[in-house]
């Protein structure tokens, strides 16, 4: 029998079986422990029936898969960035784009909190916003009064794992709540389960949600660009994916090469400069690490 995993505590799994839509608490068999892959959130399993507990016994091969936090096969990702309290992160969103790009996951862009915006920035955010449709990414707006309907976010949701991160105080409880208060309710339930604090996620948990799946999953406000070398980042911004092939030199990296398209668009104000820099400063990161 194949299900999704959709939760997993203490070593217990939830499983929701695809054909006879309905929900049963699993154990792995004891072989993963011996292998490479052990069953996380988001995975398509088989497994038999049993007593007390359910087996799984196998793991179906992963479009995408995350270490931390333990979550795989994500098809889009909503990005929470609050334009204030705490200060617009445009250096955390690029690289939170960047490692869903190279792991082939759809950035949805969810600008938050957008009622503080002041009458001086407004402007400023406006052509940052514009920026981000125009290189092809959907952006929604919201405030601290409506947060998100769950009409504005069913389109996307449908037939999807989807995951919805940004770093703490950016509004993505609200966003969930607003959707959907039994995630909010079941989240605090869970924590306290757990004698943790409510605030405090230290679980992955899928919620089922018009007719698709998602989660809200701590981790990935720490971000990190393991497993990406300087072609697969430099891949993953996409405008920089598409003026590549123009660029004089193939393989350009887009730093100090001469006659490099890239570049010539950021000085140009073509590409948000915001970016470029951005970029720079992950490809100075990857390279630090490949030292140790």
């Amino acid at each position: 029998m194949k299900a999704i995993i959709t939760c997993l505590i203490a070593g217990e799994y939830t499983l929701y079986d695809i054909s006879k839509k309905t929900t049963v608490v699993a154990k792995a068999r004891g072989i993963f422990r011996n292998t490479e892959v052990t069953p996380k959130v988001g995975d398509l399993v088989e497994y038999v029936e049993g007593s007390p507990h359910a087996i799984i016994m196998d793991v179906m091969k992963r479009r995408n898969d995350f270490v931390r936090p333990a979550i795989a096969n994500i098809d889009q990702a909503f990005i929470v960035t609050s334009i204030k309290e705490p200060n617009f992160n445009l250096n955390l969103l690029d690289k939170m784009i960047c490692v869903f790009e190279y792991q082939n996951i759809m950035p949805i862009l969810i600008f938050s909190k957008m009622d503080l915006l002041t009458s001086t920035d407004d402007a400023t955010f406006m052509a940052v916003k514009d920026y981000y449709e125009k290189i092809g990414y959907q952006v929604l707006l919201t405030t601290t009064k409506e947060p998100l309907t769950t009409e504005k976010i069913k389109p996307y949701l449908k037939d999807k794992i989807s995951i919805i991160t940004g770093q703490s105080g950016v509004g993505k409880s609200s966003i969930l709540n607003s959707i959907d208060n039994n995630i909010a309710l079941a989240t605090n339930e869970i924590s306290k389960a757990l004698n943790r604090g409510k605030h405090t996620t230290r679980f992955t948990k899928l919620y089922n949600l018009c007719d698709g799946w998602i989660a809200d999953s701590p981790g990935f406000g720490m971000v990190e660009l393991a497993d990406m070398n300087e072609i697969s980042i430099s891949q993953s911004f996409v405008e920089f994916f598409a003026l590549a092939k123009t660029c004089k030199y193939k393989g350009c990296l887009h730093i100090n090469e001469p006659f490099c398209k890239v570049r010539e668009a950021v000085n140009n104000g073509t590409i948000l400069k915001s970016r470029y820099d951005n970029y720079l400063q992950f490809i100075k990161e990857t390279k630090k690490q490949r030292k140790w």
